[in-house]
């Protein structure tokens, strides 16, 4: 029997420039997500994993960066699979107007490369070793968080919507030869302490 343990970890909290709310691609970690991503990898630091994967905007390569300090030996790749895209391009009609609203953002080209990622990294990440079992750390960001925990969860496509994710945040999901996937974790944030927690949600979800 081969099993993986699919460990997916949020990037920590971006930096904006000042007087703006929206998340510029290119800019890297606030200082309160560094933080974040130094106590992600305290948490992880002794996790034997195998390798360690991340997106190449410089939120994920920058919280990859801080997590592998406390992780040597293990190596480090960029890939695009674990970039920020749609993961589907699902049909807005009789969704709530937020979610409406956040689906008309995407252009006609990223409605059809974002989906074929999406389809290429569950491939790449989302099952057991041929043989053996393996640990593999996943940066990345919450729409593929949300993809990859809705596709366990065998939920309708569409589901992927609402699944939000915590700056730092950590997800486990454990993919066996012998059965289905199983969910062991989701949106952990037991490492961080509570003023660090809820970034990276809607301002209503915050507890």
């Amino acid at each position: 029997m081969a099993s993986r343990l699919l460990f997916l970890a949020r990037h920590g909290e971006q930096d904006r420039p000042a007087g703006t709310t929206d998340d510029p691609p290119e800019v890297g970690l606030s200082a309160r997500g560094r933080r974040q991503a130094a106590l992600l990898g305290e948490r992880l630091a002794g996790v034997p994993f195998t390798a360690v994967h991340h997106g190449p905007l410089p939120r994920a390569a920058e919280t990859a960066g801080l997590v592998a300090r406390q992780l040597p030996g293990i190596p480090v790749y960029a890939t695009e699979l674990a970039g920020d895209h749609l993961p589907h391009d699902t049909d807005p009609t009789g969704l709530p107007s937020a979610y409406a609203r956040l689906l008309a953002g995407f252009s006609a080209s990223e409605r059809v490369d974002g989906p074929r990622l999406t389809a290429a990294a569950v491939a790449r990440f989302a099952a057991p070793p041929a043989d053996g079992d393996d640990r593999v750390l996943v940066v990345t960001h919450t729409f593929l968080i949300a993809w990859l925990v809705r596709h366990a969860l065998d939920a309708p496509p569409g589901r992927w919507l609402g699944l939000n994710h915590h700056n730092a945040g950590l997800s486990v999901i454990r993919y066996s030869s012998a059965g289905p996937p199983t969910l062991v974790a989701v949106n952990d944030v037991a490492h961080l302490p509570a003023e660090l927690r809820g970034t990276g949600l809607p301002p209503d979800y915050r507890f």
